[in-house]
């Protein structure tokens, strides 16, 4: 039942959306520390959902990992920054769409690298990594291509990050180890209540900021859409003529194509609280990578299905061994 709701993730999100526009007051009283709250829970989760065995087999052959990473804080700001400019976006939504691109990867990639069937270890050790060099590398990033629209106070972003990504995923990995028994117990119900938090930070902002939306809408969308969909193809490009496996390539497509959306919209709530605006972009942007990203996987799983389905047929084909011809040297 859990999973099933997990899974349908995407769903949910459309649903909040359709729902917040006509009838806000659903969800806009979801504010400040709550949503602050929401998203902790999220981090918390992806604290309880580290083992060290996949951190093991990865760092074997950390190539996959790292091309990822850097792919993620190098291609997602600078086609942020890129779309930002070429659209002409107001300041505030310039600002938004930056932040987004600047975030690190979400757990809602891992989800969707499960229905991809990519490599989900993979997926959960550079959405681990992404966050925690987000630490420094969002605040950094976004002070330096934001800061031609408004003032960025770099500082206060670090703070930020520290709060709701940090301090979060340490408590779930020291409750881990301090209280495996609990740890197990909670671990299921974490992923479910990532989508739930998701969804409700996404559907409140949208609440809050109707009207906005509902004049900036179509802009924002194409913005989303050439955002997200520009980094899903070059997610699987780069793996691509690095030579790596097309699980690789699915998983680093994901990672890259998929933001940490809720984090954008806490840090453009606090960081930039005087532009009500600024968290407008990460609202959509969730909707628009969760939609994108679950299209995607379901298209890989058919293929993948259809491969399988294929190479069972051909083995079917095959004459048993004993009916084989014999080789000359047999």
């Amino acid at each position: 039942m859990l999973e099933r709701f997990t899974v349908l993730f995407p769903l949910w999100t459309v649903v909040g959306v359709a729902l917040a526009l006509p009838f806000p007051w659903l969800f806009t009283w979801m504010q400040g520390p709550l949503i602050v709250l929401a998203l902790a829970v999220v981090m918390l989760g992806m604290g309880l959902e580290l083992k060290t065995a996949d951190f093991r087999r990865v760092l074997g052959n950390p190539q996959p990992a790292a091309l990822g990473v850097v792919a993620q804080f190098a291609v997602m700001p600078a086609l942020a920054a890129g779309v930002a400019w070429g659209l002409r976006l107001e300041p505030p939504l310039a600002v938004g769409l930056i932040l987004v691109g600047c975030c690190p990867g979400g757990t809602a990639s891992n989800v969707v690298s499960l229905i991809a069937r990519a490599d989900v270890a993979l997926s959960v050790v550079m959405t681990t990594v992404s966050t925690l060099a987000a630490v420094l590398l969002t605040p950094a990033l976004t002070g330096l291509l934001a800061g031609r629209y408004v003032p960025v106070d770099g500082w206060r972003l670090l703070l930020d990050v520290l709060q709701v990504v940090l301090l979060p995923v340490a408590a779930g990995i020291a409750l881990k180890r301090g209280a495996p028994r609990l740890a197990r117990s909670l671990a299921p119900v974490m992923p479910a209540l990532a989508v739930l938090a998701i969804v409700l930070i996404v559907a409140s902002i949208v609440g809050s900021q109707r009207q906005a939306l509902l004049d900036q809408g179509p802009l924002l969308l194409l913005a989303a859409l050439l955002l997200h969909g520009c980094g899903f193809l070059l997610g699987w490009l780069i793996p691509a003529a690095a030579g790596q496996p097309a699980a690789v390539r699915r998983t680093l497509s994901i990672e890259v194509g998929m933001q940490n959306s809720g984090l954008a919209v806490v840090l453009a709530r606090s960081a930039f609280a005087a532009s009500p605006l600024t968290a407008l972009p990460g609202a959509i942007s969730a909707v628009v990578h969760a939609v994108l990203g679950s299209l995607l996987a379901s298209c890989w799983r058919l293929e993948g299905s259809r491969l399988s389905r294929s190479s069972k047929l051909s083995d079917s084909d095959r004459p048993p061994a004993a009916d084989r011809p014999r080789s000359p040297g047999s």
